[in-house]
C-alpha cells in the first residue's frame, strides 16, 4: 500500500500542475547507459569521488579478489535482488561458476568497513536544482548475527530507523558532501561509516546509488506515526512532480521504463 499511496499523490499532483507522469522516468536520463541501457554500476562508479569509492571489477573466470569478504552483485539491481557474499576464495568460486552461467552481467566488490549504515533520500528543488527540495536519512539496522548481512526490504531481519537527531545544519552539511556527486534529480545513496559524526565530516563509503525508482526508506520505520507518513507522502510527491515540470522539454528523450523492467523480473527469477 505505501507504494500505491505515493504514485496515487504523484499523479494527482501531477495533475494539479500540468505535469506529464511519465516524464518521472526522464528525471536522471543523463547518467543511464546508453551502451548498456541500465543504470549501469561500473558506470556509477566513476561517478563516485575515490574516498567515497568501493573497489569492483567484473566477475569474470579468473577473478581473484585481493581481500575478503566481498559482495557479488549484478551490475544493476533493487532492493538487494540477486546480491551474494563470498568470504573466502572457496565460497568464491562456487558463486562464481552459478554466476557465471547466467545471463546477467555481475561485478563484485569490496565490503565496506563502517560500523552502521545510512540510506539518504533526495528530490533535488526542480526550480533552483541546487538545494534538496526532499531530503531524509535513515540508519540501516540488522537484527542478525551475521557479520556482513544482504541489507534490503525483503530481508526479514532488516529494519530501517528514522534519524531525527539532524538539525537543518547537520543535513545541510551532509548535503555539500553530496554535492561532489552528479546532480542526479531523484535518488538514494547507500553508505556505510563509523558514527554520525564521521557521516556529517564526509567519512564514509558509499555501497550503492538507485536512480530508478527510488523509495524512501524511513517511511519503513514501524515507529513512524501514521500521520507523519501521509504527510510526508503529500508533500514529498508534490516536490516530485514539480520537478517533473521542470524537466527541459529539449532533454533528449531515453526508453528507460521497459528495459528495466524486463531486467528487474530477471533478477527476480
Amino acid at each position: 500500500m505505501l507504494r500505491v499511496r505515493l504514485v496515487f499523490w504523484y499523479m494527482l499532483w501531477c495533475l494539479r500542475f500540468g505535469a506529464r507522469p511519465w516524464r518521472y522516468f526522464q528525471l536522471n536520463a543523463p547518467w543511464f547507459s546508453d551502451s548498456r541501457r541500465i543504470f549501469s554500476k561500473r558506470e556509477m562508479d566513476e561517478w563516485i569521488p575515490p574516498k567515497w569509492r568501493l573497489a569492483q571489477e567484473p566477475l569474470r573466470p579468473d577473478s581473484r579478489p585481493s581481500s575478503w569478504p566481498v559482495f557479488l552483485k549484478p551490475e544493476w539491481g533493487q532492493n538487494a535482488r540477486g546480491i551474494l557474499i563470498a568470504e573466502d576464495q572457496q565460497s568464491f568460486d562456487r558463486s562464481r561458476r552459478q554466476l557465471l552461467s547466467g545471463k546477467l552481467p555481475y561485478l563484485f566488490q569490496e565490503a565496506a568497513t563502517g560500523a552502521r549504515e545510512f540510506e539518504i533520500f533526495y528530490i533535488r528543488n526542480g526550480t533552483t536544482g541546487n538545494d534538496p527540495a526532499v531530503f531524509s536519512v535513515t540508519e540501516t539496522l540488522n537484527s542478525s548475527n551475521l557479520s556482513w548481512p544482504v541489507n534490503g526490504i525483503l530481508n526479514q531481519h532488516t529494519s530501517y530507523k528514522t534519524l531525527t537527531r539532524l538539525t537543518t545544519s547537520d543535513e545541510h552539511r551532509l548535503w555539500q558532501h553530496l554535492e561532489a556527486l552528479p546532480a542526479f534529480r531523484i535518488a538514494r545513496i547507500g553508505l556505510r561509516t563509523d558514527s554520525i559524526e564521521d557521516m556529517l565530516e564526509g567519512k564514509f563509503r558509499i555501497i550503492e546509488i538507485n536512480l530508478f525508482v527510488p523509495l524512501p526508506l524511513h517511511l519503513l520505520d514501524k515507529t513512524m506515526p501514521l500521520r507523519e507518513r501521509r504527510r510526508f507522502i503529500r508533500a514529498s510527491m508534490r516536490k516530485l512532480a514539480q520537478s517533473v515540470k521542470t524537466l527541459p522539454l529539449d532533454q533528449p528523450r531515453k526508453n528507460i521504463f521497459w528495459p528495466m523492467l524486463l531486467l528487474s523480473c530477471q533478477i527476480r527469477r
